[in-house]
């Protein structure tokens, strides 16, 4: 039997955490996207820095969260009150658990409970399918930021009962 996946909202005591496993996640798990360039990773990491992450977490226009499995910190997302999924990371041994699921769902149920009734994103390659899986589809056209294929995603989000 698999263990359950635990998601909490994050605490400006997680921001380490919070970057470690951004970080991790973006150096390990996203190599199809910045293909081991040193300078694509240095780019995309710069801002997810615990300093970057402090003041994200006490915004009340956003929303971190953290999935825990067996008791440990394996992956965090963040939305905004606009209905932009940020970021959505797990540690790469974690990957295919249903952490990654877990936090989307949890921002989507946040989003909703916002009043919003659709989620947008940008996904990278390695993402995408995952995103896909989980009901998003493609919106415009791709596009390069930082050295990376960006894919817009939306996601229409059920209206409350």
């Amino acid at each position: 039997m698999d263990d359950p996946i635990h998601i909490c909202k994050a605490t400006p005591a997680d921001a380490g955490i919070i970057s470690r496993i951004i970080e991790r996640s973006i150096r390990v798990g996203c190599a199809l996207d910045h293909r081991n360039d040193p300078q694509t990773v240095a780019i995309w990491t710069h801002n997810k820095t615990i300093e970057h992450i402090q003041p994200w977490l006490t915004d009340p226009r956003l929303y971190l969260n953290i999935a825990l499995l067996q008791d440990k910190p394996v992956g965090v997302a963040m939305a905004a009150i606009s209905g932009k999924v940020a970021f959505c990371y797990v540690q790469p041994e974690w990957f295919r658990r249903g952490a990654g699921q877990a936090l989307v769902q949890d921002l989507e149920a946040w989003l909703m409970g916002q009043g919003l009734y659709r989620a947008q994103l940008n996904s990278t390659k390695t993402s995408e399918a995952f995103y896909r899986h989980l009901g998003y589809q493609p919106c415009a056209r791709t596009f390069m930021v930082a050295g990376l294929h960006a894919i817009p995603m939306h996601k229409g989000l059920p209206p409350p009962s």
